[in-house]
């Protein structure tokens, strides 16, 4: 009888395991902000993801709040080489979202982008490229705001015609990298002003509860997830 090889070995064995070590990475819509019951929707499947019942998959949250694209980019890499629990690991699945900052506006509502466009859609690409050469990608998209609360800190001008702009610029670059790409902008506006309105909160800008909820199960529901874990 011949022995199986170390190759073949090593394998087996990623084919057996079922655990998955997965980073979420990005901005406020990562970390969790607005949502002082459940912490976000990536602390929501932190959650979900410790009942005895499921399958032991770990979900590391490198959200920061107010992350550019470029602030993600000079993170990614050391960050997510430190999440894989175990020596010579490194997680098996990389969720981004960032972009939203980008898109505001300084000052006034015609004021000058965070980061200009062009800048950005190179940047963006840089980091798609960045990340994909770490492991398997999935992009999610921002959320629309309440126009009529900006500016938010008193500085920051937010509008869905920017954020349209941004968003399709980023689903463009992932269709062209096949990043799997979760469009929540155009999905939530889909459903009708008073469905989407009453998920974000007060400050205009960020998804409340509700909005946290509803994000979760847009993730969860997505068959790039359902398709990973």
């Amino acid at each position: 009888m011949v022995a199986a090889s170390p190759l073949t070995r090593s394998r087996a064995l990623k084919e057996e395991r079922v655990e998955q070590r997965v980073v979420a990475i990005g901005d406020s819509l990562v970390y969790g902000y607005g949502d002082p019951e459940g912490g976000g929707w990536v602390e929501r499947l932190r959650r979900r993801w410790l009942q005895p019942e499921t399958p032991g998959h770990a979900i590391y949250n490198l959200g920061v709040r107010g992350d550019t694209v470029q602030r993600v980019s000079l993170r990614l890499v050391q960050e997510f080489q430190t999440r894989g629990e175990f020596r010579n690991r490194v997680p098996d699945r990389l969720f981004l979202s960032v972009g939203m900052n980008d898109a505001a506006r300084v000052g006034k509502p015609t004021g000058r982008h965070l980061t200009d466009f062009d800048t950005f859609q190179e940047e963006m690409l840089e980091l798609l490229d960045a990340a994909s050469a770490l492991c398997p990608v999935a992009f999610i998209g921002m959320t629309p705001v309440l126009e009529e609360r900006m500016p938010f800190a008193e500085v920051l001008h937010y509008r869905h015609l920017d954020q349209y702009r941004y968003k399709e610029a980023t689903r463009q670059l992932c269709r062209q990298k096949n990043i799997p790409y979760l469009d929540i902008f155009d999905l939530w506006l889909s459903r009708g002003d008073a469905w989407w309105r009453s998920r974000i909160s007060t400050d205009g800008l960020h998804p409340n509860v509700l909005g946290y909820r509803s994000l979760l199960e847009e993730v969860t529901c997505w068959q790039t997830f359902q398709d990973w874990l």
